[in-house]
């Protein structure tokens, strides 16, 4: 089984694939995340792993246009917990650092930390990355923002530990497929929906009792640009549900009420 990452061997993303799929399945290290839409789309790899939002950063906003420009299926969610460590090549002090350098959202993540440093900030297309630059070029004026993981793989020492803003930083990624779910014997309690309304009084509010009266949870919504109309928005949603039917009706009256209802997936929830 082909696993598409965003990264390389002891980055989030690879995490997460070998957590969902086993250890047994093969990574394919891509920079970017379009590299990984592309890759799942054209049917290089079979599944990709997909950050869509953290707990400190929020939504990645592009990577759900990512996901409905592809049109690629969502089949399943994980969630793990971010600590960001501060490391460098062995041997090499705080004070011998000129610059700490990782992916935009882990810089992000660890803003306050950063906020108290003299150092030059680098971003860079992924955290393990820049792990793997100081270790295979022996930099010893650069620091890498990464996990625990990539120290141990890259051979890094760790001078600072968890230096995220926030202790509790938790980021949740979407598994994507150009088909519909992975294991239909599996229970399904979430789905992912893409909902564009028209501009009239309580659009929003009407779309959001429907979902109220068939007792489905809204648990995320986040609006969109729809780039061809100007001021126009869609929704990206996800909502929870117990009962298959309550969800089905729900969808149904969801549509007489929509210009658009796009399906993303049903899947099951990891944290219900």
């Amino acid at each position: 089984m082909k696993i598409a990452i965003q990264g390389i061997s002891g980055s989030y993303h690879d995490q997460v694939a070998k957590i969902y799929f086993g250890n047994e399945c093969t990574i394919l290290d891509c920079m970017t995340f379009d590299e990984v839409v592309l890759s799942v789309k054209d049917g290089v790899s079979d599944f990709g792993v997909m950050a869509i939002e953290n707990s400190i950063a929020g939504s990645l906003i592009p990577n759900y246009s990512l996901i409905d420009e592809n049109n690629l299926k969502i089949i399943g969610e994980s969630y793990i917990n971010i600590n960001h460590q501060l490391m460098v090549a062995p041997g090499v002090k705080i004070d011998d650092i000129k610059t700490i350098s990782s992916h935009p959202m882990a810089l992000l993540q660890c803003k306050d930390f950063l906020k108290n440093s003299n150092k030059l900030i680098l971003e860079d297309k992924d955290t393990a990355e820049v792990a793997n630059k100081i270790s295979k070029n022996n930099l010893t004026d650069m620091a890498a923002i990464a996990s625990n993981k990539a120290a141990e793989i890259y051979g890094l020492d760790i001078i600072e530990k968890n230096i995220q803003t926030i202790k509790n930083n938790e980021t949740r990624f979407v598994i994507l497929s150009a088909e519909d779910s992975l294991n239909s014997n599996i229970e399904k309690n979430k789905a992912s929906l893409k909902l564009i309304l028209n501009h009239s009084n309580g659009s929003l509010a009407k779309v959001l009792n429907i979902f109220h009266n068939y007792n489905i949870n809204l648990t995320k919504i986040q609006s969109i640009p729809v780039i061809e109309t100007p001021w126009k928005y869609s929704f990206f949603i996800d909502v929870t549900f117990t009962n298959i039917n309550d969800y089905t009706n729900a969808i149904k009256n969801v549509k007489l009420n929509s210009e658009l209802l796009k399906e993303f997936g049903l899947y099951k929830s990891e944290k219900l």
